[in-house]
Parts: structure tokens; C-alpha cells; sequence
């Protein structure tokens, strides 16, 4: 159960339940001692606000309504067969809409070292575990939810940190609230007290899920989803008293419907072959561990700046996810617009795209999409807010940068 009516992620709180499977406490001061908020946890809880806020750095903003995600893979599978995994941790707005990847200046990569580097080496630990990526790039998954959800969440800008904390420590908080968060949402084991464990043959009803979740956690119903009436993923739903570094997460029932129907729902066992994983800085990839589903990031003078929409362009906004078909040494890409291809040296995809085959190049930790074997590509300038640029093959206009493959 959850305590009465929220989840305190203080170091000092102890939860007071009379469930057998609420975690202890991770102890985010005693792993990273800078990460303190100084915030009160008696305030107003995000998105409960009858007028403007002005410190967000003790008030989450615009992103208060907050969701714990967590994975259910069967095949390949990933994580302990008798635990879901984490996805990540969303500030959605409070209208249900969100912002994205809100600053590419901190999307800090080999969070492996960042975290060992703080003395969070629990948490690494924990992550390598129940943090895990279906294509094993654990380390690009770990960079794409930070630098995509967590760098839009305004108790975590830099500004909010201490006088001389280290470069990544809001980043070290975020990962130590997540992984907090999650260890108190066990679903697994709340579905298996109800009598609801994974089955190759029964099906269940949305209600008969929903029902035992709610009762478990203590009033309080998730979004589930599904893929072909396959259970897959879920949503715990919060709002926030404070800072995400250590403020007290309001649990509440999910404002809107999962994608799974109101019956005949399957939820089969973790029976597929699990994969390897990969810890690398940006996710180092061999020509054998082409992602099947990934995002396009660009990489220039070394930082990431952005990536590509599903039009094929170079921005910093919200980027595509693209689905990739064949090997690394030749394969194609085809995005929500249609087909991937190059024609007169531009890059773009659409409906009359015709698909080129392109190639991955290794270089360190990266795997980088390249056209006719070169992995350098231009535009005629840099994006930034709603400008977007088209992307050209070589290295021949003013703005030069690779394009790194993340599996998504």
C-alpha cells in the first residue's frame, strides 16, 4: 500500500505500510549528499495551483503531472522474470499534453560513470537490472530518458542544484528518484497477489486488472497498454509536493485511458530470449546490434544538437522514431511520413520517397548512419526552436555533424 495518500522520496521518511513489499528507503543524501532541494513539502502539489508559481525550482513546471512507466517484455524479454522494468519517469503538462528534449546542452552521456562518478553506484546496479533495454543498448535508453523527459522538468535545472555541485548531479537525482519511484510500484507482485500472473493461455479483463492494481496501491488506477491485446505497459500517475530531488510524489488516478481493450487481454509469460546489453557512453553498437526502432540524433563538435523529425529535417523539437529494416551493413528506414531515402543529395521521407539502402559506421561508442558508406552529413545552418534545416549528404554547407543511431 502506499502511504495513505503519497510517496515521500525524502532520505529522513519511512514509509509506513502494513503491505510486506514497500521498499525501504534508497537514501537519495546518503548516495549523493549535494543533491538537496532546501524545497518544503507542505506547498501546494503541482498542477493543483489556483494562480502562477514563481519558484519552479520547488514547484514542478509546466510538467506536474508526473508518470512512473514501466515495461512489460516478453520476447525478447528483458529484467527478472517476476518483475516489470522501468520505462522512465514523464512530467507531462497538466493538460495531458508535454514538452521534449528542453535542453540539449545537458544531454549528458556514459551515465554509467556519471552515476558511479556520485557514489550512486546502488542505483547503477539496481538500473543494470530493472532499467534495461529491449535491443541490450541500456546506456542509450538511460541517455534518451534523461535528455528527453528529465531535462524538461523544472526542479532539476541547474539553477535549483546547491553553490558548486557537479556537472550531472541533477541528472544523478533524477535517476535516484526514478529508480525510488519504481521500487515502490511493484506490479508485478501486486497482480500476482490478486491471482493475476502471466499465462500463455487465459486472458483477463480490464476491470479484473485494474480492480487489483487500484486495491494494491491504495485507491489509485494506472493506464495500462497494450499491443494486440497484449499487456505491455503501464502508468502510475503523480503530482508533486516540491522538488523531484526530494519531494513527495501525490499519487492519483491515471486521467486518462491505456490503449488496451475492456477484455481478452493477455498477459504471457517472459518466455523470449533475453538480450544483451551494452553500457557504453552514447551506446556502442557492432554491426550485429542494429536497433530495429530507434531515433536519429545529431552529434557535432562532440555534443548532441537535436536529431531528426520524421520528415527527415534536422531539429531540436520532439524527434521521430524511425523503423529499420535489414543489417548494419545495409538496411533502410522508413518513418511516420513513409519512406527514408537520398535523392540529389538530401535526406527526407515522405509518401513518393524511394527507399536507399544505407549502412551503420562504428566509431568509439557510436554507431552513425551512413550514405554511400561516408557518415557525414550538412545543413546550412542549426536548428533551433521551430527552425528546422534539411540534411544533405557530405560535408559541403556551413553546418557539418554526424548522425547517431539510438535505439528507442
Amino acid at each position: 500500500m502506499l502511504v495513505a495518500s503519497f510517496i515521500a522520496l525524502s532520505t529522513f521518511v519511512r514509509y509506513v505500510s502494513a503491505s510486506p513489499f514497500s521498499p525501504s528507503p534508497l537514501g537519495l543524501a546518503d548516495l549523493f549528499p549535494r543533491a538537496v532541494s532546501g524545497c518544503s513539502t507542505s506547498g501546494t502539489q503541482s498542477c493543483k495551483n489556483s494562480s502562477a508559481v514563481s519558484n519552479l525550482c520547488c514547484f514542478e513546471a509546466p510538467g506536474g503531472l508526473l508518470l512512473q512507466t514501466q515495461f512489460w517484455d516478453t520476447n525478447p524479454s528483458t529484467g527478472p522474470v517476476d518483475s516489470w522494468t522501468i520505462h522512465g519517469l514523464w512530467p507531462d503538462n497538466c493538460d495531458l499534453t508535454y514538452d521534449s528534449n528542453c535542453d540539449p546542452s545537458r544531454a549528458y552521456t556514459n551515465i554509467n560513470s556519471l552515476l558511479s562518478a556520485s557514489g550512486a553506484s546502488d542505483t547503477l546496479s539496481y538500473m543494470q537490472t530493472y532499467w534495461v533495454d529491449i535491443n541490450g543498448q541500456n546506456e542509450q535508453f538511460w541517455e534518451h530518458e534523461w535528455a528527453k523527459h528529465g531535462t524538461c522538468m523544472s526542479t532539476l535545472e541547474t539553477k535549483c542544484l546547491p553553490s558548486g555541485s557537479a556537472k550531472g548531479a541533477e541528472a544523478v537525482a533524477y535517476f535516484q528518484a526514478v529508480v525510488k519511484l519504481f521500487k515502490s510500484l511493484p506490479t508485478y507482485t501486486w497482480l500476482a497477489n490478486a491471482g493475476i500472473t502471466p499465462s500463455t493461455s487465459k486472458t483477463y479483463t480490464l476491470s479484473t486488472l485494474t480492480s487489483a492494481l487500484k486495491s494494491a496501491s491504495g485507491g489509485y488506477t494506472p493506464a495500462l497498454d497494450c499491443t494486440s491485446s497484449t499487456l505491455n505497459a503501464i502508468s502510475w500517475y503523480f503530482n508533486l509536493k516540491g522538488s523531484a530531488i526530494d519531494g513527495t510524489f501525490v499519487p492519483i488516478t491515471a486521467p486518462k485511458s491505456g490503449s488496451c481493450p475492456s477484455s481478452g487481454i493477455k498477459y504471457p509469460p517472459k518466455s523470449g530470449t533475453p538480450t544483451s546489453t551494452s553500457t557504453s557512453p552514447t551506446g556502442t553498437s557492432t554491426p550485429g546490434s542494429l536497433p530495429t526502432k530507434a531515433t536519429i540524433k545529431a552529434l557535432r563538435s562532440g555534443s548532441l544538437v537535436g536529431g531528426l523529425l520524421s520528415a527527415g529535417t534536422w531539429s531540436t523539437q520532439t524527434l521521430a522514431t524511425y523503423t529499420i529494416s535489414g543489417s548494419a551493413s545495409s538496411f533502410t528506414m522508413i518513418s511516420s511520413k513513409g519512406n527514408c531515402g537520398v535523392s540529389g543529395g538530401a535526406f527526407s521521407c515522405g509518401s513518393g520517397v524511394s527507399l536507399t539502402s544505407f549502412s551503420a559506421n562504428t566509431s568509439g561508442s557510436n554507431l552513425l548512419l551512413a550514405s554511400g558508406g561516408s557518415s557525414s552529413f550538412t545543413s546550412d545552418g542549426t536548428p533551433s526552436g521551430t527552425t528546422v534545416y534539411t540534411v544533405y549528404t557530405g560535408s559541403s554547407r556551413s553546418q557539418d555533424y554526424t548522425l547517431v543511431i539510438v535505439g528507442s
